[in-house]
């Protein structure tokens, strides 16, 4: 049943200054810096006891735990993302050009480490794809297959082995990144996250997804074929792979495609059913252990010269001091990866926490994945973040607090000191499988294309030029142009926003783009413009063309014609080829149009219009004498909506000084509506007003102002005429031999 719903207000008209002087507007007295670092530096036994919860959140939820509800949920899910910890880390080390054995340090000390200083509380945290692969750039770039190619000569190599000098070089470059992301955090800019937006996360992980691809094809194959880094890096190793497929290894080959049917098909049927399975079917750790069986049982080396894991890391090396050499090369993939690595992860853990209602701190967050990547660095791991099914599976088999993530580092510690070497026969075709069906939810990500081409074709072009830029270009650079094309994508929509005259919707107070309705009103002389973004010295010149263009008239150039036509006006005065008999003005001259442009200075035109020395007033919208034509100005009065205006800089306030001069000096009155407290409180601070400009044209509301407008000029509301005209009567001369036409019917009529 329709109900009728309605609202009714009677008040007085407002201005800004009255509602301020009715009802009392109170000036605050904004605290500067030296009252914020006064504060900041001050301390007490209060902050000392929110410093340690905030620096420590175990200390927070360890008292909230539940023991008998959640410790069974915890210990469960534990055990299934540790088994699948494990894998991804013996993978991964492989898109890091490491031994597969470093990967599980990386999914053991970061995990720890986060376990007291994290706020998520089902994070899985340890090597996630992406990460690896600009890692094993790094590493590729400082230390490639051929020695003859590396760059530099970086102290303390001397005497390493290729594998000793690449550990080197990804724990250096992890120790730097965490570096990065403990400053971050101690100087409170967890904010600069949001500078990556989703559209530009997911064209970057679709790219670094396409590179992982690539760079997983020769374990796939069972090629021996060097990898490539830097620009174009992509290309020149399909090149080299297309050039070596004729030596595909078969037996590689067939593992990887029986691996990764398999895999997908149980993937599949986890998704379908999760809802009835009470732990997802652990299918990559089975196939693990039954390939590595098999590759056992039949000495799949000797046999099929297939490429194996081989020695596993056994137990734990003494922590080391990074290289700083490697890290003065390296000083931009350690910031990125910084930046890439933490994104990551508190995107991830914003959708946990909103989904199980608990708050996490972006600061935090810094501070706890830099500690973990300086730790684990000192360890030979690399870098690390969260994995995206491992947190799925973490969270979906009841994991409730970061005990989930300590056992399954414990079960990974298991592996590295006792049980490690039952994986050393486990062929590398096989983790390679493993990645490459783990993309599937990356490579998904090209479905982006045709839903941002049907909602916003900006974001599509961020999405297209990060992903097009990472894939050809390399991630490092890729990652570059594209927050460079998002950040000009946000100047760009701010410097040309979408303004608009606004009308009123007939019989209310609301006003709205008059294009998108039919039932409109717009008042006669009054026109309505409303900006919908920041003015800014980038966009004050934008705003002053669709001003222009809304107005239909350009005020300075009105201004310079008017005092032109009086200045004519008053010459043809003083010569006497105007006068003005009782019965009106009467010319003795007849002009050209271009006679009376081009005398005077232009500085002068350019000031108000004064009368104070004349008999009477012009009226600049009626005929004038003497061929004298100055372009009517159409409207009394314009309001400019300013609720979307959130500030103003120095060089837009001297530019909107400038133009709303220009139109009050042409008779139309300025009112401004909707004006933000700040941005009102910046004009007065920047001297803004004068005996032109006044606080008297702010009005708290748009209909405010309109109604004033009405008040103020009641004859264009009600089709009234002005009571008093003057008559210019034009008499014709003969001048060197060039008759103008005479005629005494001939009238000039203006309203004085």
């Amino acid at each position: 049943m329709a109900v009728d719903r309605q609202y009714l207000v009677a008040r007085p008209l407002y201005s800004d200054d009255s509602i301020s002087g009715q009802y009392g507007k109170l000036y605050r007295h904004h605290k500067g810096l030296l009252y914020h670092l006064t504060a900041f530096l001050t301390c007490d036994s209060q902050r000392v006891k929110n410093a340690a919860l905030s620096l420590l959140p175990i200390i927070g939820w360890i008292k909230i735990y539940r023991f008998r509800e959640w410790l069974f949920s915890d210990i469960v899910s534990g055990i299934s993302t540790g088994l699948v910890s494990v894998l991804q880390g013996l993978a991964f080390a492989l898109l890091a050009h490491l031994p597969p054995g470093y990967g599980l340090y990386s999914a053991f000390f970061p995990a720890v480490v986060y376990f007291f200083l994290g706020t998520s509380r089902h994070l899985s945290v340890g090597p996630f794809p992406v990460l690896s692969m600009m890692i094993g750039d790094v590493v590729l770039r400082l230390v490639p297959d051929e020695p003859t190619e590396a760059p530099f000569n970086i102290t303390g190599f001397e005497g390493m082995t290729l594998t000793d000098k690449r550990v080197v070089v990804a724990s250096s470059v992890t120790f730097l990144m965490g570096i990065f992301q403990l400053g971050l955090g101690l100087l409170q800019v967890g904010f600069i996250v949001i500078y990556l937006s989703e559209t530009l996360v997911s064209g970057f992980t679709t790219a670094a997804a396409v590179h992982i691809l690539v760079s997983q094809l020769k374990f796939v194959l069972g090629l021996n074929v060097n990898s490539k880094s830097g620009i174009f890096n992509i290309f020149k190793s399909l090149e080299e792979i297309f050039r070596n497929i004729t030596k595909t290894n078969l037996a590689d080959l067939v593992i990887s495609i029986v691996i990764m049917v398999v895999v997908f098909i149980v993937k599949e049927i986890n998704d379908k059913f999760k809802s009835k399975l009470p732990v997802p079917i652990p299918i990559e750790m089975i196939m693990t252990v039954v390939t590595c069986g098999v590759s056992y049982g039949f000495d799949f080396t000797t046999r099929y010269n297939v490429t194996v894991i081989g020695d596993m890391v056994k137990g734990y090396e003494a922590p080391f001091a990074p290289n700083v050499d490697v890290m003065k090369h390296s000083v931009t993939d350690g910031f990125v990866t910084a930046i890439v690595s933490f994104a990551v992860a508190f995107t991830v853990a914003k959708v946990y926490a909103v989904k199980h209602d608990y708050t996490i701190d972006g600061n935090q967050e810094l501070i706890a994945f830099g500690v973990s990547n300086i730790f684990g660095a000192s360890f030979r791991s690399f870098a690390a973040s969260t994995g995206l099914s491992r947190t799925a599976v973490q969270e979906s088999t009841g994991g409730k607090t970061q005990i989930a993530g300590l056992i399954s580092a414990m079960i990974v510690l298991i592996l590295i000191v006792g049980i490690g070497f039952l994986l050393e026969p486990l062929p590398r075709s096989v983790l390679g499988a493993l990645v490459v069906v783990n993309l599937k939810g990356m490579l998904m990500q090209f479905r982006d294309i045709c839903y941002l081409w049907r909602k916003d074709k900006v974001d599509l072009v961020v999405w297209v030029v990060t992903c097009a830029a990472a894939i050809i270009l390399g991630l490092d650079l890729g990652l570059g142009v594209g927050l460079g094309v998002e950040l000009l994508t946000v100047v760009f929509r701010t410097q040309f926003p979408r303004c608009s005259v606004l009308a009123n919707i007939t019989g209310t107070d609301i006003y709205r783009d008059r294009k998108d309705y039919l039932c409109i009103n717009e008042p006669e002389g009054v026109k309505i413009f409303r900006i919908p973004s920041p003015i800014f010295f980038a966009n004050i010149d934008f705003f002053r063309d669709k001003l222009v263009d809304a107005v239909g008239f350009n005020p300075l150039r009105i201004l310079r014609k008017r005092n032109k036509a009086l200045r004519k006006i008053r010459k043809m005065l003083k010569n006497g080829e105007l006068q003005l008999p009782p019965a009106g003005l009467k010319s003795l001259i007849y002009l050209d149009a271009d006679t009376w442009e081009d005398e005077g200075n232009i500085e002068d035109l350019d000031k108000p219009v004064d009368f104070s020395d004349l008999p009477f007033r012009v009226n600049w919208n009626g005929e004038l004498p003497c061929n004298i034509y100055v372009p009517p100005v159409t409207i009394h009065s314009l309001v400019l909506d300013f609720s979307a205006v959130s500030f103003i800089d120095i060089s837009a306030l001297n530019g909107l000084k400038t133009l709303l001069r220009d139109f009050i000096r042409v008779d139309v009155d300025i009112y401004i509506a909707s004006c933000d407290a700040y941005v009102f409180e910046k004009l007065l601070n920047c001297m803004f007003f004068d005996d032109e400009i006044t606080t008297s044209m702010f009005y708290p509301t748009i209909h405010d102002a309109v109604l004033h407008t009405l008040e103020e000029h009641p004859s264009h509301s009600k089709g009234q005429e002005y009571e008093k005209e003057a008559q210019f009567k034009i008499s014709s001369i003969q001048t060197e031999g060039l008759n103008l036409r005479r005629t005494d019917k001939q009238m000039c009529t203006t309203r004085l």
